[in-house]
């Protein structure tokens, strides 16, 4: 027997399977085949007797799948805003909304041009509107923010983050109505702000710090223009934006190329021997690049000139500012050792003087913070600081301490937070100053750094600035710098607190080492 003859009209002729020579097996293949044959037979002539058949053979009626009962927010809770109104910032029109209870049409768009802006207070006043939330994530909120604030409402800015995670809320309609039914409720939590005087102040030194950057960019341009020429100025100078090195910069743009003519206008302070600065200048002077230096040179020249008139406006608008404490009831302390007179002012002003009156607490006296910095906490942040409870909230906001992520009792992530805040940033700067300092504060950032890393030892020395800074501003405590050596004998006591509690935990007791007196024999 070679094999079996398949049924011609059958669909499934793919579904027989090959028999094999065994005969065993040729006789159950062939039933399990002509099995299969009849049962999708079966199947396949079903539909035509009008009858629905399930593949399965199975009768399954359908099961009802539980519905999580959905949660209204209407329900049982109380109003902490009742007059409040959401805003969903864009950068063509903004979206408003009201409670319906206002008005029968609660959800308006304006423009974003003044007169528009004007409606938009206008209709909160009209619905009695007291408090507005809007949300944002470009500088489109300001001039919203400061209009219906000069109109007597309550203004705050809320992060995208807490709104941004709702399914089904993705058009700005419903964005606004969002926003405001979560205000309402007091589910939102507004941005810190400043006072107005001090976002004044803000303003012009921001602007500053992008026209410090923009010179760094033409400095960058000077030293490669010098390097292609191969004027060697960087090895005899530790500063080419210096006296000397500008006046060396100038005159090669004068025509000068003689060596010995160029290396007469380097300051006597200078290190470098006259031979090995002659040697310096001696250059491939080509004329594309005089061309670069030449136009970097001017332009770092013009924003010279825009810094100090930018300095001139924050000089004047920081002597407008309120006064916290009187020197003449309470003197300014003594300028902190090593640093000279001149790097606390600004325009001839003794800023540090000034900082003093506005903060409370010199705030120059603490290792590694100078003007530039308190500038920037007093701008940033302001005197005042009843908006952060204590100082944990004030080191959150700036996200400089540990964000602790938990579930399930377990430590996902204690990363800090990614923040962009200048008062941080500007800490961390200032942390990397005390890479060399000897006190208590460069004995920690060294220790902290070699425990952890470059990146977290700089944060957590920022973290130890911030709280020291929220002390001096919030208590008015003067600062009192501790000593090297005091530092390093407090560790080493908290050490041995520790090794000996270890050792006793263990049944241990930890003895010092004595030193043994050889025996004369």
């Amino acid at each position: 027997m070679t094999g079996f003859p398949m049924v011609p009209s059958c669909p499934y002729r793919s579904l027989v399977p090959r028999l094999s020579a065994d005969p065993l097996a040729k006789s159950r293949k062939l039933w399990r085949a002509c099995g299969t044959i009849l049962f999708k037979r079966l199947q396949f002539f079903m539909p035509f007797l009008g009858r629905n058949h399930n593949h399965n053979m199975k009768s399954k009626t359908p099961k009802s799948k539980k519905q999580k009962k959905k949660i209204s927010i209407d329900q049982g809770w109380e109003a902490v805003n009742p007059h409040a109104a959401g805003i969903d910032i864009g950068s063509r029109e903004h979206f408003a909304c009201v409670p319906a209870t206002a008005t029968p049409h609660n959800v308006r768009s304006f423009g974003t041009f003044t007169a528009d802006l004007g409606a938009l207070a206008d209709w909160l006043k009209e619905c009695g509107v007291t408090s507005v939330a809007m949300e944002a994530t470009g500088v489109y909120w300001i001039p919203v923010f400061q209009i219906l604030e000069a109109r007597g409402l309550a203004v705050i800015l809320v992060n995208a983050r807490q709104t941004k995670h709702v399914a089904g809320r993705k058009s700005d309609v419903q964005d606004c109505q969002w926003i405001q039914r979560l205000h309402t409720y007091g589910l939102l939590q507004g941005s810190f702000r400043p006072e107005d005087s001090y976002c004044v102040l803000r303003t012009y030194l921001r602007y500053r710090d992008e026209l410090v950057s923009a010179r760094s960019t033409q400095c960058q341009h000077m030293h490669k223009a010098l390097q292609q020429m191969n004027v060697q100025l960087t090895q005899v100078l530790s500063d080419v934006t210096g006296v000397s090195g500008m006046a060396i910069i100038e005159a090669i743009l004068a025509g000068e190329r003689a060596p010995a003519r160029l290396a007469k206008l380097v300051d006597c302070r200078v290190r470098a021997t006259p031979a090995r600065i002659q040697k310096a200048l001696e250059g491939d002077y080509r004329p594309e690049h005089l061309f670069v230096l030449q136009q970097a040179f001017s332009l770092y020249g013009i924003y010279e000139e825009r810094i100090n008139a930018c300095d001139e406006q924050i000089v004047r608008e920081a002597a407008r500012l309120a006064d916290k404490v009187d020197p003449q009831q309470k003197p300014l302390p003594t300028r902190k050792e090593g640093r000279p007179a001149i790097k606390d002012k600004m325009q001839g002003q003794d800023m540090r003087a000034v900082l003093y009156r506005k903060f409370g607490a010199d705030l120059t006296a603490i290792e590694g913070v100078g003007i530039t910095t308190a500038l920037v906490v007093l701008t940033e942040v302001g005197p005042n600081l009843d908006s952060f409870k204590t100082e944990k909230h004030f080191c959150s906001w700036l996200g400089l301490c540990p964000d602790n992520r938990i579930s399930g009792g377990k430590v996902l992530s204690s990363h800090t937070r990614r923040v962009i805040n200048r008062t941080s940033d500007a800490l961390r700067m200032a942390a990397v100053t005390l890479e060399r300092s000897q006190s208590a504060l460069g004995g920690f950032y060294r220790r902290m750094k070699g425990r952890l890393g470059a990146a977290e030892g700089i944060t957590a020395t920022a973290h130890k600035l911030a709280r020291i800074i929220y002390r001096l501003i919030k208590h008015g405590e003067t600062y009192v710098r501790q000593g090297m050596e005091d530092y390093e004998r407090k560790f080493k006591e908290r050490k041995l607190h520790a090794l000996q509690k270890t050792a006793a935990s263990l049944g241990f007791n930890l003895v010092m080492r004595q030193q043994v007196v050889p025996s004369v024999s």
